[in-house]
């Protein structure tokens, strides 16, 4: 099967990626044209990706739905600073809903509550965090760690941690970068979302 799935979903992830460009393109200052087809590439590698990761599994929808709005949602980031509800509440119902089809349809029911647990983790981490250097991490921030959260603990504890670790890890060191190069001051804000995303992603895959 992962012979033909893995280039299936790639094509598949660039088609999806192509289409659904445009639905982030009243958020962005430049013309759609210009990054269309940097997300229809960011969404067909994460497709492939996903399809190799979960070939078989009954919960390989859900992550390709996460693939889509992440890839979305850290093109916006990055061009405006933001990370918009409409994309990422929504994202909430959706997600549960194709995980708790994915435990019925996988006998793994468990899983889910270990999902829900994973969600309220890492928001209360991340709303802890803006508390207390609401300059650092945003609300759109905090309201996208809930999402990640539920992926990651779906897939267990070690996911869960690398994930969150990685996108800490990433964004210190872009933002370290930054620094040294002088691209960015202590007082520049840094789109963040991205770097969640990128770490969630790890946290999947090697997880």
């Amino acid at each position: 099967m992962l012979s033909w799935l893995v280039p299936l979903c790639t094509v598949g992830g660039a088609v999806a990626g192509w289409l659904c460009a445009p639905l982030a393109s009243s958020y962005f200052e430049r013309p759609i044209r210009a990054t269309r087809p940097g997300i229809a590439v960011t969404t067909a590698v994460a497709f492939g990706a996903l399809a190799w990761r979960f070939s078989g599994r009954a919960d390989l929808p859900a992550y390709l739905y996460l693939a889509v709005v992440g890839a979305l949602l850290a093109f916006i980031d990055v061009a405006v600073k933001r990370l918009p509800d409409p994309f990422t509440l929504p994202s909430y119902l959706v997600g549960l809903a194709l995980l708790s089809g994915a435990a019925l349809l996988g006998g793994h029911p468990m899983r889910l509550a270990h999902a829900l647990t994973g969600l309220a983790a890492l928001w209360a981490l991340y709303a802890l965090q803006h508390f207390f250097a609401p300059g650092a991490i945003g609300w759109g921030d905090v309201k996208l760690s809930g999402l990640l959260g539920l992926y990651l603990g779906w897939l267990g504890a070690q996911a869960w941690w690398l994930g969150t670790l990685a996108g800490f890890g990433l964004g210190g060191l872009y933002a370290a970068g930054a620094l040294i190069t002088r691209r960015a001051s202590r007082k520049s804000e840094i789109p963040f979302g991205p770097f969640m995303l990128a770490g969630a992603l790890v946290g999947i895959l090697a997880g």
